[in-house]
């Protein structure tokens, strides 16, 4: 049968993309590599015995809009965490920072606590600050982009525009905010997954901070019910409901400009060609497509060369992933707040803006920075449904570490086995910072007696996702507008889905507005292949 419409990749927004298409009567054929869907965004039982299904990449929803759950008509259930973040104080973890998301005026007694009593109301100014930009550029996500001058307008909040659009975050945050501590917990926003010092005028971290406070138009930060793979689930079901084909195991080998796609599947190769392809991959994972199926002659180059050239033309990803099943939550050097209320937040460890500072520094020299600045998340204690019942009446937990400032480089200087041993223990050595009790005594163990500890390097994301380097955004950041004078004259300019190829379309989250688990990427990439046909 032909296909109108191939999509490579069947990550979230791949099925987004066939699910919308699909819909609208289009013939659609989606190729994933690997034997599941799902891309980042699935649930795996990852110890052998330990009935979990740990979000095994992706954890958290934010940048998902309602639009595109009701448009699909998708069941998930996304709730939010009782407690919006706690910080430990490095210099006397017997104290720390209990952000409650229902704590109204009591918020100043807790600043008072970690001696940041005048960042109280400032706190406050600043996500109403924060709120406002979330509540105009939200809605924007899934419509044709805004210009940069469309989209200040539509701001209205000159202040916030200036503070967080115009100069580096590290700046604003020194101006708004007395405190380290304080300065560190809104700073680490900006650099989850980018490795970028916080005064750097290229304002890497200004882009990855707004996308991480303006989900849902609120910046909330959701837990999925049934974990990550409920979500793409969902998905797959509404693409399949909808008539796309999805396929799995069937890795796509080259793409040429006139919309040829040569996979192989079942032990052969097959080449399918249709009007439209949909590139669910990192751009630059793209070129390399395009590069294989071009007819030109390549130069060769030795492996060494190439390899080297390789990346230093793609992305970098900077964080350390770790995943462990608790038997319980530990103890705090902190008595006066609950294990329950610290973790079912974001936990920031060694997070204070001095320390984001001094990591990346280390990081930059090719060092490991010590302490590794971690934020922590607990599913459980938002939605135990991921546990057995055995294990959820056990007291079991899951604990998800994400560590900052570990770029790719450091593989130049570290083997790969050699710095997720180097980086599992940085973390744990972190943890136990502010614990009352070594972490390592309460790691549950597997069928075969082993710690339940997984970590997960950038090299491992690069060979298990096919993200180069790691870069859980496929790439840069960009902001969600168009900058003034970009040419927008095209379905595929507007959506902000394009490339050098009128027949290839961005659909993950290498597309404008891309980044997180969102689906924006694949809705916007359908909403540019119907809008081309009705031109």
């Amino acid at each position: 049968m032909p296909h109108d419409v191939v999509i490579i990749g069947g990550g979230h927004n791949g099925l987004t993309a066939a699910a919308y298409l699909a819909r609208a009567g289009r013939s659609v054929l989606v190729l994933e590599r690997d034997d599941h869907l799902g891309g980042a965004a699935v649930s795996a039982q990852a110890f052998d015995g330990v009935d979990a299904r740990l979000s095994r990449y992706s954890y958290l929803v934010s940048l998902l809009p309602q639009r595109i759950i009701d448009d699909l008509g998708l069941d998930v259930r996304l709730v939010r965490r009782r407690f919006s973040s706690y910080t430990p104080d490095p210099a006397d973890p017997e104290r720390g920072l209990l952000v409650d998301h229902e704590a109204g005026p009591e918020v100043v007694a807790a600043f008072e606590r970690v001696g940041a009593e005048a960042d109280a109301a400032a706190w406050n100014d600043f996500y109403a600050d924060t709120g406002r930009l979330a509540e105009r550029l939200f809605p924007t996500l899934t419509e044709p982009l805004l210009t940069r001058s469309e989209a200040r307008e539509l701001v209205g909040d000159d202040r916030a525009w200036s503070d967080l659009i115009e100069q580096p975050l590290g700046r604003v945050l020194d101006e708004r905010f007395t405190s380290d501590l304080v300065r560190g917990v809104v700073a680490t926003d900006g650099l989850i997954g980018t490795f970028t010092d916080l005064d750097d005028p290229g304002l890497d971290a200004n882009r990855c901070f707004l996308y991480h406070v303006i989900g849902g138009g609120t910046g909330d930060w959701n837990v999925p019910i049934g974990g990550m793979g409920a979500v793409s689930g969902e998905l797959a079901r509404a693409a399949r409901d909808a008539g796309a084909e999805l396929v799995t195991g069937a890795e796509v080998l080259a793409v040429d400009p006139e919309g040829r796609v040569r996979y192989s599947h079942g032990g052969a190769e097959h080449t399918v060609t249709v009007g439209t392809v949909l590139a669910n991959v990192a751009p630059v994972v793209l070129d390399r497509l395009l590069a294989a199926g071009a007819t030109d002659a390549v130069i060769d180059v030795p492996p060494v060369v190439r390899e080297r050239l390789r990346r230093l033309a793609e992305p970098e990803g900077a964080q350390v992933k770790v995943n462990l099943v608790l038997t319980r939550l530990p103890r705090l050097r902190d008595t006066e707040v609950a294990p329950e209320a610290a973790f079912a937040g974001t936990f920031h460890i060694n997070e204070l803006a001095s320390q984001l500072d001094a990591a990346f520094t280390t990081a930059a020299r090719g060092g490991i920075p010590s302490p590794l600045p971690c934020e922590i998340y607990c599913h459980t204690l938002s939605d135990p449904s991921i546990l057995s019942p055995e294990l959820a009446a056990s007291g079991t937990h899951t604990l998800t570490v994400f560590g900052l400032h570990v770029p790719h480089r450091l593989l130049e200087r570290f083997g790969n086995d050699e710095l997720r041993d180097r980086l599992q223990a940085a973390v744990l050595a972190s943890l136990d910072s502010v614990l009352a009790e070594p972490i390592e005594d309460v790691i549950a163990t597997d069928a075969a007696g082993r710690p339940c500890i997984e970590t997960k390097t950038t090299l491992d994301l690069e060979e298990a996702l096919r993200m180069p380097g790691g870069n859980i955004f496929h790439g840069p950041l960009s902001w969600p507008w168009a900058e003034d004078g970009a040419p927008l004259a095209t379905p595929a300019e507007r959506w902000g889905v394009g490339t050098r190829h009128p027949r290839i379309l961005l659909c993950g989250s290498g597309a404008v507005r891309g980044g997180a688990v969102s689906g924006i990427g694949g809705h916007n990439a359908a909403m540019a292949v119907l809008d081309a046909e009705t031109a």
